[in-house]
């Protein structure tokens, strides 16, 4: 497994938090931690500078443009501060990596390389992280229906990786699916969009193509040994609830205009379930 500390100074730039180790019970879950990225994400593209979480209060949703800001203590301290006002509003979190990662399931892909092989989960090809080194996320029995979902066969979910900034500028034009049962509202303003030249679609991006999400991945600058990191998370996506694009490497979670913090959160948690955090250095 990736150092530990390497790894929570991933989470704090995946998270836009300070993710600090703790002999306790974590505040966060993995799937806390797709859904902040995820709703990152989103509510940014929607124009909004914070989102509402559980148990956190108020998130940041804008970016940190320095590399280096994870290099530094960021934590919350009282009295006063000569950190700079971004870094004094970043909320601090705490997990356990006991119960946060699950080293049994840890696979290095640092030196793998798949050539022609071809693998899949749900029927869909898993274009596997390799040049990566995976640790692996406490995910097992966590949630209702078993663990189908994770597994390798027809009935598991399809693999996706997170992307930052991955969103409408990519020139995404939605189209129909039909191997997808979609809303009538979905299909209402996916037309729209083409009669008005839109080319966005309103939710929560992600590719199957490792590649992709390389492009459009987080970086930081770690103290541990001062050297650049790519980081994404590897997810399982919900087959039901994903929209594939025009682009084949986009896949689209759509969440409907008018819902609230609260719907908008529980598609999010539905849809997408994060089984492994990868490292690569730049």
């Amino acid at each position: 497994m990736p150092d530990i500390k390497l790894c929570l100074e991933a989470l704090s730039a995946l998270s836009g938090c300070n993710v600090e180790q703790t002999s306790g019970a974590s505040q966060l879950t993995p799937q806390d931690f797709i859904n902040i990225v995820a709703l990152r994400e989103f509510y940014k593209q929607e124009g909004f500078k914070e989102l509402e979480y559980p148990s956190l209060g108020k998130l940041s949703v804008q970016d940190q443009d320095c590399e280096d800001i994870y290099s530094s203590p960021l934590t919350l301290t009282e009295g006063p501060s000569t950190a700079g006002p971004e870094q004094s509003l970043r909320t601090t979190v705490k997990i356990n990596p006991q119960d946060f990662f699950h080293p049994q399931y840890d696979y290095d892909f640092t030196n793998i390389k798949d050539g022609d092989t071809k693998f899949t989960r749900g029927n869909e090809q898993y274009i596997r992280p390799c040049g990566w080194n995976r640790a692996a996320l406490r995910v097992v029995q966590k949630y209702d229906g078993g663990d189908t979902w994770l597994g390798t066969g027809k009935d598991a979910w399809p693999v996706s990786y997170n992307g930052h900034n991955m969103d409408g500028s990519l020139g995404i034009i939605l189209t129909r699916d039909k191997s997808v049962v979609e809303e009538p509202k979905f299909l209402d303003v996916a037309a729209a969009s083409l009669v008005a030249g839109e080319t966005r679609g309103r939710g929560v991006y992600s590719t199957p193509d490792i590649k992709m999400a390389e492009k459009y991945c987080k970086k930081f600058k770690s103290k541990v040994d001062r050297k650049t990191y790519k980081v994404v998370l590897q997810n399982r996506i919900n087959p039901e609830k994903r929209t594939k694009c025009q682009r084949e490497d986009i896949w689209l979670v759509y969440i409907p205009e008018g819902f609230n913090d609260v719907q908008t959160r529980a598609i999010v948690q539905e849809s997408i379930r994060p089984y492994g955090l990868l490292l690569m250095q730049a």
